[in-house]
């Protein structure tokens, strides 16, 4: 029997806060972000007036730690989310627009950096607007709370960890990194503004 998403919510944030909403995801059939192609690239950088700009990809000129510029992704306009300048010796590997976990299609606005053969995946997910849609995005995940809001964790079958949370209406933030930086996740997450 399907429970609706707000009965499902309940229940699960009840469980949340019996449990103290500790510990990882549960396991999920999606991979990791997909990268976007040198053609998806390209045309990113010369948008239609229909599309997101890849400004939502661009260098923040406010802030620069470590040698990393601060940089901001965001849906439109008005949904900026800051993230925190990733400390070396990561480096900018390419950016993603699709997560093969979410069980919709959704815009995607990712970056990815690397280490070695590591990966960290750091992007915005459009479109959610309730915790009831949210709590939908992938099938598999774990839902949790962070600072408050609505979160997921989940784990893929190649072992790249998982971490969004509905920042705010219409706007959902992803971190996911490979077993190596897996690490990185909270104190990425703990700098996103």
């Amino acid at each position: 029997m399907r429970r609706p998403a707000a009965a499902l919510l309940a229940l699960v944030l009840s469980g949340c806060a019996l449990s103290g909403c500790a510990g990882g995801g549960g396991s999920g059939s999606g991979e990791a972000p997909v990268p976007r192609t040198s053609a998806e690239v390209l045309s990113a950088e010369t948008p239609s007036a229909d599309s997101p700009s890849d400004d939502s990809l661009a260098d923040s000129s406010s802030a620069e730690q470590g040698g990393n510029r601060a940089l901001t992704l965001s849906c439109d306009a008005a949904s900026e989310v800051h993230l925190p300048a990733v400390p070396a010796p990561l480096r900018r590997a390419g950016a993603f627009s699709r997560l093969p976990a979410l069980t919709r299609p959704l815009d995607v606005h990712g970056l990815i950096w690397s280490q070695n053969d590591e990966r960290l995946y750091v992007g915005v997910v459009c479109g959610p607007r309730t915790a009831e849609q949210f709590v939908t995005l992938v099938a598999q995940a774990r839902l949790t709370m962070w600072e408050g809001r609505p979160a997921l964790h989940w784990t893929t079958r190649t072992g790249v960890r998982n971490f969004m949370w509905l920042e705010r209406p219409g706007v959902a933030v992803y971190v996911g990194a490979t077993p190596g930086l897996s690490d990185r996740i909270h104190p990425i997450a703990t700098g996103i503004g």
